[in-house]
């Protein structure tokens, strides 16, 4: 919901506009994203149909529940605050450091995948033998957000529009690129 309200604010979605140009690329990265969201439901698919997947509630479930609510959070909250970071005027062409992005450079990818693990999670009481491969759904997306789509792309657009300035590779330096810190790293101090 968040990439269609950028795309009703925005009226575009950069990352398709190259692609648009060319059929077999378009082609492509629409059938990946088909297969993205088959492996990424695989695990919901395969607890809703598993004999074992019945009414009891075990400590993996909660344990599932709460990385995933945690995961949900982390993104939308992380969403939120970069959406309310470029609408402010006076952050027009910055960089955004502050809220959870002062503590991971891709906060909300660090919810998407945490949240997939944790529904994962939630599913070992139900899986045997093959069922174990609904695994691959945070495997995937952990592979698709860190070498496909997602951070490969933020940044080298990042370092395209800031690697010039010291602050900039100051933060990519200390700051994790999808896990979160523990403490907030330190900040940049001019010479």
């Amino acid at each position: 919901s968040f990439l269609f309200a950028r795309i009703l604010r925005d009226g575009k979605d950069d990352r398709f506009t190259a692609l648009k140009k060319n059929c077999l690329r378009f082609l492509a990265a629409w059938t990946i994203q088909a297969l993205w969201v088959w492996i990424v439901v695989l695990p919901v698919l395969l607890v809703v149909q598993s004999p074992r997947g019945g009414s009891d509630v075990g400590p993996l479930d909660v344990l599932g529940w709460a990385a995933w609510a945690t995961g949900f959070l982390i993104e939308v909250i992380a969403d939120a605050q970069k959406n309310a970071f470029r609408d402010k005027a006076e952050n027009k062409g910055k960089f955004i450091c502050e809220g959870l992005w002062a503590y991971s450079r891709h906060p909300n990818y660090c919810g998407e995948i945490m949240l997939w693990v944790g529904l994962c999670i939630s599913g070992c009481s139900c899986f045997s033998g093959l069922e174990w491969l609904g695994w691959l759904s945070p495997v995937f997306t952990l592979f698709l957000l860190t070498k496909v789509s997602g951070v490969p792309l933020l940044e080298k657009k990042a370092e395209k529009e800031w690697g010039h300035l010291k602050e900039y590779r100051h933060y990519v330096k200390v700051t994790p690129c999808i896990r979160l810190a523990f403490s907030r790293p330190p900040a940049y101090q001019p010479e």
